[in-house]
């Protein structure tokens, strides 16, 4: 039966990582295994139209890409001639919307398989021995999951991941934790081990050659009882401080990169952990920072990290969950106090929560609200989603005290993003008198400003809802009110000097150590 036509498609939307259950699906069915012929494509590739396809796999990533998603898995049904029994739809959104996928009348009889492919690759695929399904005796073979990734297909498309050079590995699945911000116990369920790291490694650089970078894709590895065999594994593979590799003419640096972050409420309870971490060539060390009452073990973590040479750091925070925008602040700013106390380095990444089975990102928080995240939202953009350690920028960029950095939040976007112009260039006067009416509103006043703002789409603000606002807040809506095109375009250009004071420091982060998504191109 080889030779068989297999479609990959990957949808259209930008990511870190390439599609590792696609790569393990290329590896089962390509010359290593069932000898078929597999495409891979990102997107809606016309060219895969007009051929006779015995099977289409489409992979899928963040639930608030269920549009990309859906146009793919259109464009596949398409590419099928309407046999839909022909395509399978996995990955992290089939998995976490997996009810919404499958109540969709125009994909029925598509496949849609929740869970990893962790079963024999008939069961997992739930392929129908009756219908005579393609491969639908494979009842005992490896799990696709356990598969070596098949890198080859990379080479099939022009997008570039920012994290190519690198083996993909996992040492365990799942996490002890439960949180209810996070897929992982439904997706993954508890934390168990998985294959030999060493194995892995090797088949990959057998395969496909040496690779720069080891990064694990595991959701929480210092929660593994085999820590110590994974950090001495890592190290027999050569991952030590300083490592690298001759790449052509030149030398690079490798690293070994926890992608998901480790959790700071297991490295407080014993230095043993960082200890571990600094004998091989980390960086950055990514940290999470959920909510401020992980304020002391995160402190500790960072402590003990210092002490043992790490000082290359990374976290994620969580905000728009059931943090306040001071919360985010206080956490934001404890990396300023740490980085100067320490004389480490830390760069924060603010990661907006949205529930893992929502198709857009349009969920407020109950302390925040639509005006305040798209606040937070212009602010990242300014500094690339990064927040410096650096109290210079960080001033710049988030204001030096919880109120101020509220206050902010408060402002008209477009005093936000042209701020060098309103705080030191002519549109000073204009923010003045902006702050002066600003400080005589009341509490209740500024919820109902926020109330106005959130609910009514800018083309608006200014000129509806205006007769059901009281005076004060009525009198400060007219600051609000969108510039005009040209106006702004005048403003930005004159500020572009000073921008480049608050973005230059994201310089220094490579682009294969920013965060995965950080939603900064999308309206709140």
């Amino acid at each position: 039966m080889a030779n068989k036509q297999i479609l990959l498609i990957e949808p259209g939307y930008k990511n870190k990582y390439p599609p590792l259950g696609l790569m393990k699906i290329a590896q089962y069915h390509g010359h290593r295994g069932k000898k078929d012929d597999v495409v891979f494509i990102k997107g809606e590739d016309k060219k895969v139209i007009g051929k006779a396809w015995d099977r289409i796999y489409i992979t899928t990533l963040f639930s608030f890409e269920w549009n990309n998603i859906a146009r793919s898995i259109d464009f596949a049904i398409e590419v099928a001639n309407g046999d839909s029994s022909k395509i399978f739809v996995g990955g992290i959104a089939a998995s976490l919307m997996h009810d919404r996928f499958v109540t969709q009348n125009k994909w029925a009889g598509v496949r849609f398989i929740k869970g990893l492919l962790d079963k024999a690759p008939a069961t997992s695929l739930q392929l129908d021995p009756f219908e005579e399904e393609l491969y639908a005796s494979d009842t005992e073979g490896t799990p696709i999951e356990d598969l070596t990734p098949d890198y080859s297909i990379l080479d099939q498309i022009e997008y570039e991941y920012p994290v190519k050079d690198a083996y993909f590995v996992y040492a365990s699945r799942g996490c002890i934790r439960k949180c209810h911000f996070c897929g992982v116990p439904k997706l993954e369920g508890g934390l168990r081990s998985t294959y030999s790291v060493t194995r892995v490694v090797k088949e990959i650089e057998e395969l496909y050659g040496p690779k720069k970078d080891l990064i694990f894709m595991d959701n929480n590895v210092v929660a593994s009882p085999d820590f110590k065999s994974i950090i001495a594994e890592i190290k027999e593979l050569g991952f030590t401080p300083g490592a690298t590799l001759k790449r052509g003419n030149s030398t690079v640096r490798r690293r070994v990169d926890f992608n998901q972050g480790v959790d700071a409420r297991i490295l407080c309870k014993d230095p043993m952990f960082l200890r571990e971490l600094s004998s091989i060539c980390i960086k950055p060390l990514r940290i999470a920072f959920d909510h401020l009452g992980m304020k002391k073990p995160y402190e500790q973590a960072i402590r003990f990290s210092a002490e043992h040479g790490l000082t290359d750091l990374s976290n994620y925070m969580l905000y728009n969950f059931h943090d306040t925008p001071a919360d985010l602040f206080k956490r934001m700013r404890l990396n300023v106090t740490l980085n100067e106390e320490l004389d480490v380095r830390i760069f924060s990444f603010p990661m907006r929560y949205q529930p893992t089975d929502l198709p857009h990102r349009t969920h407020v928080g109950k302390n925040w609200n639509k005006h305040f995240l798209r606040s937070m939202q212009i602010i990242l953009q300014a500094t690339h989603g990064i927040v410096s350690g650096s109290p210079q920028f960080f001033k710049v960029a988030f204001g030096d005290t919880a109120d101020e950095y509220v206050n902010l939040l408060y402002r008209p976007h477009h005093f936000i993003f042209n701020r060098s112009w309103y705080e030191h260039g002519d549109g000073k006067s204009q923010l003045n008198e902006y702050n002066n009416q600003f400080n005589k509103l009341s509490e209740d006043e500024k919820i109902e400003l926020t109330t106005y703002l959130s609910s009514h789409p800018p083309r608006e603000i200014g000129n509806k809802g205006l007769e059901e606002l009281s005076s004060s807040v009525k009198k400060i809506v007219q600051f609000y009110i969108p510039l005009d095109n040209d106006v702004e375009r005048s403003i930005w250009d004159a500020q572009k000097a000073r921008k480049k004071l608050i973005s230059s420091e994201q310089m220094n982060v490579p682009a294969d150590e920013l965060v995965e998504d950080a939603g900064l191109e999308l309206a709140s």
